[in-house]
């Protein structure tokens, strides 16, 4: 169908650094095509020091909302005139809704996680999961497995100036989910790293390493710690084979891309954006195949 940008044309963004390799854009404003709806999406590669500037923008253009990725989660959160309660809850939001002027700050990465592991046929329920990571995306990941009933929950944070976020947000998982147990290591010691790995039924990267322009890099060092019938999942989804899943499957495990999380988490954010359902079969065939 034509499409045609008006001056009633609202506008959306993703913001976040890097972003030039974002599908994002792509999906949403192919399903806004689809279903007639007068948005258009851009990307715009916004630092975590210019966040405060990036969303007063957004109330100076009226624009609907939008999107965060990394580093911004957390700055944008602290933006917010309003939080949902799982946003509230991980400190971070990947989708913001402007209504009037007024800006709902949200989380829809753990739930588009989940799905996109139950549409490969894993399930998280009493299981045991080590999560690399402790930003936005990883600790919405971490609250969505403990809440989807996992036994045990392992966070690996580098020891840096902000490891104590990780310990607090496991306080918050434990207070808010008692039945699912969870730990932080050190994510720069091999010895804690394999030894969560070995105790676990799926391990999971959360950072960005892996991420192009450095998608040559692996959180995981080294590489004997992958065993056939551990489950590998990446959030990372450019590239769509990391070097991390490429030297899992080498060695027998299981593996879930990141493609899948970005398309159920992007339905989660359109239904929040336009209170319609994303045309997710014709997305995915179009954009995830």
């Amino acid at each position: 169908m034509s499409y045609e940008i008006t001056g009633k044309t609202r506008l959306l963004a993703l913001i976040g650094s890097p972003v030039g390799h974002s599908g994002s854009p792509q999906m949403y404003n192919y399903s806004f095509r689809k279903l007639g709806i007068d948005c258009v999406y851009v990307a715009f590669d916004v630092g975590r020091d210019d966040v405060p500037r990036a969303i007063e923008a957004m109330r100076l253009f009226h624009m609907r909302g939008g999107n965060v990725t990394m580093p911004d989660k957390t700055a944008a959160a602290a933006c917010m005139d309003e939080l949902s309660p799982a946003a509230k809850l991980i400190g971070a939001v990947n989708t913001i809704v402007n209504d009037d002027g007024h800006l709902t700050g949200h989380i829809t990465d753990g739930e588009g996680f989940v799905l996109n592991l139950a549409a490969n046929g894993v399930d998280v329920k009493d299981k045991r999961v080590t999560v690399a990571g402790a930003g936005g995306a990883a600790t919405a990941i971490q609250v969505q497995c403990a809440l989807s009933g996992a036994r045990h929950i392992t966070i690996l944070k580098r020891k840096n100036a902000t490891y104590h976020t990780a310990l607090e947000h496991a306080e918050r998982i434990r207070r808010a989910v008692p039945s699912c147990g969870v730990s932080v290591e050190d994510l720069e010691s091999e010895e804690a790293v394999r030894s969560a790995v070995d105790a676990s039924d799926l391990f999971v990267n959360a950072t960005s390493v892996g991420m192009k322009p450095n998608d040559g890099a692996s959180v995981i060092r080294d590489r004997s710690v992958f065993r056939p019938g551990l489950v590998v999942a990446d959030a990372v989804y450019n590239p769509v084979r990391t070097r991390l899943l490429a030297e899992a499957e080498e060695a027998g495990c299981r593996t879930v891309d990141g493609r899948g999380m970005l398309l159920w988490q992007g339905a989660a954010a359109f239904r929040l954006f336009t209170g319609q359902e994303m045309p997710v079969r014709e997305v995915k065939e179009r954009f995830f195949s």
